[in-house]
């Protein structure tokens, strides 16, 4: 289970002093993980179930450290992280449109729960706004967190956009070199200041790595 580990994130001395508190519905949000979860492992999914553990994961840790910075909603921040890529893990001919999608589709699963329609809403922003390549208003604070948590977690998680352009896209060496370099830009580009200081030694990283 992916919610018990998530607490950690409100240990820092930030949290202490903002005297923050989790205001989570555990049952829903334990299903939602177990759903991803599992469509992440199943053979239909293109991307591998790396897209769990070397990218959506790393969005629901960002995007709660974020949420803390932010002053955003905590389950609206988790479950959108947990969901904003499913729609192109369950179908990928719909990988490029997967925000617009993904955000009917969490529309669908949250009514399923009787989940607030205001929190679904809200939830829906994040996921249609998360995406680097398009040029979003980012409004909420929520939706600033799923952005950045998104961003980052590429730019950190390079290996598996290494996967995917390699494997998945089947690009040639100076293609897939290209696309990487202008998705880190993209990602680094999109990220609100103080999410680029959690992860600027990363990022520099990569530019050396790239010779940028």
């Amino acid at each position: 289970m992916l919610l018990p580990r998530l607490p950690l994130a409100y240990t820092d001395e930030k949290s202490r002093e903002n005297k923050r508190k989790i205001f989570m519905n555990v049952e829903i949000v334990n299903e939602i993980c177990e759903s991803v979860k599992n469509a992440c492992n199943s053979p239909q999914n293109k991307f591998g179930y790396g897209i769990w553990t070397n990218h959506i994961e790393k969005v629901v840790e960002y995007g709660i450290k974020l949420s803390v910075i932010f002053g955003a909603d905590e389950e609206i921040v988790v479950i959108s992280a947990l969901l904003h890529d499913l729609a192109g893990i369950l179908d990928y001919t719909l990988h490029d449109e997967h925000h617009i999608y993904g955000a009917e589709l969490a529309e669908k699963i949250l009514s399923n729960y009787n989940f607030p329609i205001e929190k679904i809403e809200k939830v829906k922003l994040c996921i249609l706004n998360h995406r680097g390549s398009r040029k979003n208003d980012l409004k909420s604070n929520e939706e600033k967190c799923i952005a950045s948590a998104d961003a980052m977690a590429h730019i950190t998680e390079i290996h598996s956009l290494f996967y995917y352009v390699y494997n998945e896209a089947q690009l040639n060496i100076e293609e897939g070199r290209e696309w990487i370099v202008s998705k880190i830009e993209r990602s680094w580009n999109k990220l609100d200041v103080q999410a680029r200081e959690l992860i600027e030694e990363e990022y520099n990283a990569i530019k050396v790595l790239f010779g940028r």
